[in-house]
């Protein structure tokens, strides 16, 4: 089964090692300054300048929005599955959890929403997904509102000191 690798930046060349990733998504603020693990090929490295905020009008900061979660499907939708997708952020609790989960979905698109997140939670008690990129990735995978929903039923993860990375399963369809 597919999985994806869930990671604050701190640990980011650790996870691409240990898991052996060659594709990876950077969520993470445009003045942050980090290098990408050797293990990844430029060519498959994601890069989306955004701040972990959920709504527009923040001062100087970039909130996700459309396009940026149209570049993680696309991205998503390019990956084989042969070795893990990294995804991290700078603390890998808001931006990068809600990243996997619009990746996940957009790949077994027949799963259940509440089970992913369910799967989400077990994976990660500090996971609190960002609100916008949620609700954003909802609408462009036409959950029809069942991904807001279910993120909002696990609600907010315990309080995380940056240092906590998971996988998550990508998942099974849904049974009838």
């Amino acid at each position: 089964m597919s999985f994806i690798v869930v990671s604050p930046l701190s640990r980011i060349g650790e996870m691409a090692v240990r898991h052996k990733a060659r594709d990876m998504i950077s969520l993470i603020a445009k003045e942050q300054a980090f290098h990408r693990p050797g293990v990844i090929a430029a060519d498959r490295h994601l890069t989306l300048a955004m701040n972990d905020i959920t709504f527009k009008g923040t001062g100087g900061l970039v909130a996700p929005d459309e396009t940026h979660v149209q570049r993680i499907i696309d991205f998503a939708a390019s990956w084989r599955q042969e070795t893990p997708l990294l995804i991290h952020c700078w603390m890998g609790v808001s931006r990068s959890p809600a990243a996997a989960l619009i990746a996940a979905l957009l790949l077994a698109p027949d799963q259940s929403d509440e089970q992913l997140a369910g799967r989400l939670r077990a994976a990660s008690p500090f996971a609190t997904p960002n609100a916008r990129l949620i609700e954003i990735g909802d609408a462009l995978l036409n959950r029809g509102g069942r991904l807001v929903a279910a993120v909002r039923t696990i609600g907010r993860g315990a309080d995380a000191d940056g240092n906590a990375p998971f996988v998550l399963a990508i998942g099974k369809p849904a049974c009838g």
